[in-house]
């Protein structure tokens, strides 16, 4: 079972730009948007420094954030990748069910992908990834390249610390009409 330090701080930097970002999204009243945690138990405490240093996940967790967009239901879920090259492993199946049915309820789910070498963030649609996955099952290498996403789908940034993906929300829904 997998525990909580052998994943080390993955994916850290990302959610903390996309936490800034939606809190400047909250003061603004252009989206609520929340981290959901995922809960875990605890196997090993340091008394000293009154921290876990061990423990477990409890169970799969589905997405990192959901949340609104004037009226408009939202979840994701961020991912960061060190190379030009993106591990469909990285996705699980639980979560691309979790996806399928939010947008079965209208929503829209998505997922930010950070490529950390290059600096780059891409607004990647929870369709684009299924195609990634269909073309697996025909025989395809288990990843998708980042030149593979769309332009339209890249993440303005502002400062060091700010990701604007209501763009790539808005490109989305215009696309679905």
């Amino acid at each position: 079972m997998a525990t909580w330090n052998s994943r080390g701080l993955r994916g850290s930097t990302l959610e903390e730009f996309i936490n800034r970002t939606n809190d400047l999204y909250k003061e603004r009243g252009m989206a609520l948007v929340q981290k959901i945690p995922t809960p875990i138990t605890p196997v090993a405490f340091d008394k000293t420094t009154k921290q876990i240093t061990r423990a477990y996940f409890e169970k799969d967790s589905t997405v990192d954030y959901i949340g609104a967009v004037q009226g408009i239901p939202i979840c994701f879920d961020a991912k960061e990748c060190n190379v030009d090259k993106f591990p469909l492993q990285n996705i699980h199946e639980h979560q691309i069910q979790f996806m399928e049915q939010f947008e079965l309820q209208k929503g829209i789910s998505f997922f930010i992908i950070y490529f950390t070498h290059k600096n780059i963030c891409f607004y990647v649609p929870l369709r684009v990834v299924q195609g990634f996955i269909k073309r697996v099952e025909e025989g395809h290498p288990k990843y998708f390249k980042m030149e593979e996403l769309d332009e339209r789908y890249l993440i303005k940034k502002e400062g060091p610390a700010l990701l604007h993906y209501l763009e790539g929300i808005n490109l989305d829904l215009m696309e679905r009409k």
